[in-house]
């Protein structure tokens, strides 16, 4: 089976940030860490190469494929930011309605800056999308992979 490359890896989330090119996506980066860390209460660590994450969950597909996963977290991308966590939980749906202009996949909500969306909305969802993941409610999530 193949290894997890998704992973914490003790790099600097400081020093991933500032390494950041792009000016407005350097300054949404330090935004989303101090609102991530405020909602969640967690130390950010980085999983990979460019996520930074907030907490952790295990999950186990029914291909036997396992592994632990940031609950909620971020990537400064070039093309957008792309925030991971906030789709799952049931309550997502109304609040994204609500969040201003993005784009969605099943996994990441990517916005172009942090000046088109609600910011209070945006916490509202990160604070629920890591409380679904942190908890046992998100093992029906497994059960449809």
């Amino acid at each position: 089976m193949a290894e997890n490359k998704m992973v914490p890896t003790g790099e600097s989330v400081e020093e991933f940030l500032a390494s950041v090119e792009h000016p407005v996506r350097r300054q949404d980066g330090e935004t989303l860490l101090a609102m991530m860390q405020e909602v969640t209460g967690q130390t950010p660590v980085m999983w990979g190469q460019s996520i930074v994450g907030f907490g952790s969950y295990h999950y186990k597909y029914a291909s036997g494929h396992a592994g632990d996963a940031a609950a909620v977290g971020f990537s400064p991308r070039k093309a957008s930011l792309s925030v991971y966590g906030l789709t799952y939980a049931p309550e997502s749906e109304a609040l994204l309605e609500r969040l201003g202009k993005y784009k969605k996949s099943v996994a990441c909500v990517y916005i172009n800056k942090l000046a088109d969306v609600d910011m209070e909305v945006l916490a509202e969802l990160i604070g629920q999308g890591y409380r679904y993941m942190t908890t046992a409610d998100h093992q029906s999530l497994q059960s449809r992979t």
